[in-house]
């Protein structure tokens, strides 16, 4: 398909303006001169959209939020950690849609909110503690079915917005990144709850990119989101009325080597990535995603894991709200 046929295959999908776009799209010449040379690195910044403090989340927002409306929703409910950037910009469309926020959170309620916690709160969102993570889906679920007994007309919207539709985001994205430059050799980006991932994965095939979009794993399990990123891509063919054979040629990238101990613990890894980040571009990253994507990032370079030739794109996803959690 042709970037145009692609466009016509979204344009029948409502979707919110939520910030002006393009994000921008920059060379990080120092860093790479920090490394030793290497690859041509350039970083697309997804962190400066200008809506509740940006991120990946305000891309999928403005579909799904889009989606919301035009089911006649008053309350969004969705789910995810404590410092959850997610949860922070779902309440922040709600307030724009005039709409109730209810949010499921693992955690303790904070003694003093920070961070997230603090903007959810400003928000106004109504927060909802549970003990794990493994509760936080049936807890939303029951949660809704007992506002819509209240009579609220509820949109549910899973961990992450990863559904294909919130996917959709990220195939729009990377035709806005053809637009700034040519396709990259590869795209180094986080990936946790899969939809990011699946967006590029799925703009890739169906514009017959030969561009790697290499996922550096924040989270645990990789099967998980290997198993989240394909059913998103897959789930993306009805959506836009195309084969679902064309989605499914190729690999699915994920490299689990930067977890650590665990999901949103830092690493020796991260910590530089986050201070080579901001000392050489002022770049600021966050310690749940972003630090350990370009650990991997830096990581590939100083292995020589790419060639001189080649251009490594670093998708910057947002999450810079977590250092100050």
């Amino acid at each position: 398909m042709t970037p145009a046929d692609v466009r016509q295959a979204l344009a029948s999908i409502p979707a919110l303006l939520l910030a002006p776009l393009p994000t921008p799209v920059s060379a990080m010449t120092r860093l790479s001169s920090v490394l030793g040379g290497g690859p041509t690195l350039l970083v697309k910044r997804d962190d400066a959209i200008g809506f509740a403090f940006g991120g990946n989340k305000v891309r999928k927002l403005a579909l799904l939020g889009a989606h919301a409306q035009a089911e006649g929703a008053d309350t969004l409910i969705t789910a995810g950690g404590l410092q959850s950037n997610h949860a922070r910009v779902t309440a922040a469309t709600a307030v724009m849609l005039g709409m109730r926020a209810v949010l499921v959170v693992n955690g303790a309620p904070p003694g003093r909110a920070s961070a997230n916690a603090l903007l959810d709160a400003l928000l106004g969102a109504e927060i909802v503690y549970v003990d794990s993570r493994e509760q936080r889906a049936d807890v939303m679920h029951a949660t809704a079915e007992r506002l819509r007994r209240e009579g609220r007309r509820v949109f549910e919207i899973p961990v992450g917005g990863s559904t294909p539709l919130g996917a959709l985001a990220y195939v729009h994205a990377m035709l806005e990144l053809l637009e700034q430059i040519p396709a990259p050799d590869a795209i180094v980006h986080a990936t946790s709850s899969g939809g990011t991932q699946a967006g590029l994965v799925a703009a890739c095939r169906l514009l017959g990119l030969r561009t790697r979009i290499v996922g550096i794993a924040a989270d645990e399990p990789t099967a998980a989101i290997h198993a989240q990123v394909r059913a998103n891509v897959d789930g993306l063919a009805p959506l836009l009325g195309v084969d679902l054979q064309l989605l499914q040629r190729g690999a699915i990238e994920i490299d689990d080597r930067f977890i650590g101990a665990g999901y949103g613990i830092p690493t020796e890894a991260s910590r530089e990535a986050i201070e080579l980040a901001a000392r050489t571009e002022a770049i600021f990253l966050d310690p749940t995603y972003t630090g350990k994507a370009m650990a991997g990032l830096i990581a590939y370079v100083r292995q020589q894991r790419f060639t001189e030739s080649q251009t490594v794109l670093f998708w910057h996803t947002g999450g810079q709200v977590g250092l100050f959690a």
